[in-house]
């Protein structure tokens, strides 16, 4: 992230890169099968390998070189200040903490009224644990080659299995290929924006096709169900439906999908990070570094 120690500027301040929004809210509390694990009052607070969630995903943010300011929404700032390094954070103003609302897509929408030029603006979720600097990069790189309104990271279901057997999603499986999203978008405009709308109630399309029914119309729901949708073909349903152009970015990295819903993520994700990084959870028993 380019050096900005000041908070959110003046509305109306012209900002350079991107604007990072990382979405931590917890819809379950301590009652999150993944927050249970380590009877943590918030999911995201739970440890991988021996660092907060939370934290690697926003040390991720920070280090992205094209991020030039990062706001987090989640239900009370007291959250992300048990994390002694997101608190220093804080308190520099590198990271903005947002009170979250009641849906992702409510969340979006005051976020953009919050933030003083937000635009390209990238959102990623806090429980992204396998993101990085590299990903992110790209994922904006590609952005800026582009003229959408907002975009949607995806990734081929076969890169996933071939290094992964054990990571399965709910693939989307269309006509040309099947794909998992990487929970990692861009806006660059209030229409970009807008695309939000479907996922109010909750999104996660693969697992519950029937919200594409309610977001996008009975149509789009068909074709899906019947594969007769190219992954063009669906960001171009989405673009009709939020009357916003969409467009989709592939991503190399069979990593970038797997985040952490539930207990099986967890395991499995934990079983990645300490292949890459040996076994830290020895040297933080709470998981807050």
């Amino acid at each position: 992230m380019t050096e900005n120690t000041n908070s959110a500027p003046e509305s109306g301040a012209s900002t350079s890169g991107f604007t990072a929004l990382v979405l931590a809210a917890s819809r379950k509390g301590p009652g999150d099968a993944v927050a249970q694990i380590q009877n943590k009052s918030h999911k995201c607070l739970v440890s991988l390998n021996g660092t907060a969630m939370i934290e690697r995903v926003l040390q991720v943010v920070v280090d992205t070189p094209e991020v030039t300011r990062v706001f987090v929404s989640v239900e009370d700032a007291a959250v992300l200040r048990e994390v002694p390094k997101i608190a220093a954070w804080m308190d520099s103003g590198m990271v903005v903490p947002i009170t979250s609302k009641g849906n992702l897509a409510e969340s979006l929408f005051s976020a953009v009224q919050d933030i003083p030029d937000p635009y390209p603006l990238m959102i990623t979720a806090g429980d992204n644990a396998l993101h990085t600097p590299e990903m992110l990069s790209h994922f904006c790189t590609e952005v800026s080659k582009g003229d959408a309104d907002a975009y949607i990271a995806m990734a081929r279901a076969q890169l996933i299995l071939d290094k992964y057997p054990e990571g399965a999603r709910a693939f989307h499986r269309l006509k040309d290929d099947a794909y998992s999203s990487c929970n990692l978008y861009a806006v660059t405009s209030d229409k970009g924006v807008n695309g939000a709308k479907p996922f109010a109630t909750g999104g996660q399309f693969g697992k519950k096709p029937l919200r594409i029914a309610k977001g996008f119309g009975i149509l789009s729901l068909i074709l899906y169900k019947m594969k007769l949708l190219t992954l063009e073909g669906v960001t171009h349903r989405i673009s009709k439906a939020i009357k916003a152009k969409t467009q989709a970015v592939l991503m190399p990295w069979a990593e970038g999908p797997i985040d952490v819903d539930n207990p099986k993520d967890y395991a499995l994700v934990t079983t990645i990070l300490k292949g890459m990084e040996g076994d830290r959870e020895h040297n933080d028993e709470d998981g807050i570094t």
